[in-house]
This record gives C-alpha cells, structure tokens and sequence, in this order.
C-alpha cells in the first residue's frame, strides 16, 4: 500500500522517518501562516502541519481550501513537537509529521453536522444523524462500538472452536413456521402464490443438525420478528444461537459460564465469578413476580396472604 502508518502508530521511534499517511481531515487550524491539520483514520489522529516556507503555493493553497473530511493523502518527516511541547490529548502527541506532499483525494462538501465534536453531535436530530449515516459511522466512538462488537464476535468463534463446536450457516429464506411473532414475508418471483418467510430464529435448522449427527453446533444468527417495537426489541437482531447433543444440564451451564466470562474479560476487563448465582423458578417466582428478576433493586414482593 502507499500508505506507511495508520494515524495512530506514529511514535517518538518513528521521529526523521519519511512516511505517508491516508485519512480524512478531523480538525484544520490556520495560526501565523502554519496550517495544522489533524489526520483522522479509523485507528487514531496524527498531527500535520503545512508550512508555507516548505511547499508550494499550489499545495500551500490546496491545504487552505481543506474542509472537515476531506480525504487526503499527505507525505512528509516525522517530527518532534517543536517546544517540547507535546500533548496527551492523543496517543500521537510527541510528534507531528510536516508536510512535503499532498493529495486531495476528495474534497468534502459543507457538513450537515459537524464530526469532530461528539457532544454537539449527540445534540443533533436523530433523524438526521440516520440520514447521513456514513459520517455518524466516522467518529471514534461508533468505530469503537464497530470494533467492540468484531471482537466479541471473534471471540465467540475462537471459544466455541475450542469447545468442539461447527459454525454451520443456516438458510434465511424458509416456509412460514408460525412461532410467538409474525413473519417477514418474501414473494417467489417464479411461482405466483408461494411465499417465503424469514426466520424468526434456527430453530429446525438446528434441530435438523442435530438429528444428523453434528452434535455441537453454533452460529452467529440473524433473526427477523415484525413484531411492536419496545425498547429491547427490534425487527431484526444478531443473536448467538448453540445446540448440543448428548449433554446434562450442568453442561450448558458450564458451557455458557466459561463464554460470558471470556467476553465480559475482553470487552470490559471484568473477572466475573463463577459458577453464577442460581434461583430455583418457584422461589424467583415468590420473591420478584418474573423469571428474570433485576436484583440490583430491593423490589421483592410481599406474601401478606396470613394477613387478610
């Protein structure tokens, strides 16, 4: 690639190396003729800076018609900050990269809101947010998000591997099985009156690979329910789904234990204590009402039956 360094791997070890650096502009600031430009990828922010004794008039120019995600390609020396003046603001903070080179690979349009400050950003219409869904996608916390969610799904994949299992793709066009929601129908062009149905989960599939001797299966499946809209439901969602044959019960137990614990370790570096806590259903039943109690909260009900 003609890239050297992703925007966040730049270090004082890198300082008097010649690189080229590929992203979009996060931040550009005009002081005393220097134009700072912060350089954004998905990894991280990279300080650049134009000077005009440097360059030409034509990069120099090209520099000060930069807007807010605009994506450049820019070549230069790693630097020291001059000063000794460096900034924990950003991982990069030691060093900045002055420009030789630049490439404007796409020049950005005025934004319809701005990217680079998350707070005003949240502040935003969420209907517009949605509507330019590609740049709400580029600030750092949803790439955080995006790669929280790779990993854990990594991770899934990596453990259950372990454990024996077969990630086994399942069909998501299948005749209608009336389950607890409605479907989502789909029309077959070829054949006027038949009808597929999304899955509302693997179910038979499932059932089926068990039935066939694959014993431990597992996929990361997507599911499809129209159903009312609460705040934990959706039409569509991502769910693990797992089977097994020829286990007990303490088996999923152990099975399912030993996964949380893995994935809360990675996405929030919490230890969490095993075996979990276990409620008989009639004793949940007596103290809270519901089988998936919040036990965060004193909220347990009251047996005044001997009273009245």
């Amino acid at each position: 690639m003609k890239r050297t360094h992703h925007c966040n791997e730049l270090r004082a070890q890198h300082i008097g190396q010649q690189v080229t650096l590929m992203g979009w502009v996060h931040l550009r600031r005009d002081l005393g003729g220097l134009i700072f430009v912060d350089i954004r990828d998905r990894e991280g922010i990279t300080q650049a800076v134009f000077d005009p004794s440097d360059l030409s008039k034509e990069t120099f120019d090209a520099a000060s018609s930069l807007r807010s995600e605009s994506v450049i390609a820019v070549t230069g020396k790693v630097r020291r900050r001059p000063g000794n003046n460096p900034t924990d603001r950003i991982p990069t903070g030691e060093i900045e990269v002055a420009v030789e080179t630049l490439e404007v690979l796409n020049l950005a349009e005025v934004l319809p809101f701005p990217i680079n400050d998350s707070e005003t950003t949240l502040k935003v219409n969420e209907e517009l947010r949605f509507q330019y869904r590609y740049l709400d996608l580029r600030r750092p916390e949803m790439i955080n998000n995006l790669r929280l969610r790779s990993k854990i799904a990594m991770e899934l994949r990596k453990y259950l591997d372990d454990e024996g299992f077969l990630e086994v793709e399942t069909p998501t066009l299948f005749k209608s099985t009336p389950e607890g929601a409605r479907e989502f129908i789909v029309p077959f062009r070829n054949t006027p009156g038949l009808f597929y149905a999304l899955p509302q989960s693997p179910q038979q599939f499932k059932q089926i690979l068990m039935v066939s001797g694959v014993e431990k299966y597992f996929q990361l499946a997507r599911c499809y329910r129209d159903e009312d809209l609460r705040a934990d439901r959706q039409p569509e969602f991502t769910q693990l789904d797992i089977e097994m044959s020829f286990i007990e019960r303490e088996d999923i137990y152990n099975l399912m234990e030993g996964l949380l614990k893995r994935v809360w370790k990675l996405a929030r570096n919490i230890d969490l204590p095993t075996p979990f806590p276990r409620i008989q259903f009639k004793e949940v039943m007596n103290r809270w009402g519901i089988d998936k109690p919040d036990t965060r909260f004193g909220m347990e009900l009251t047996d005044l039956s001997d009273v009245f």
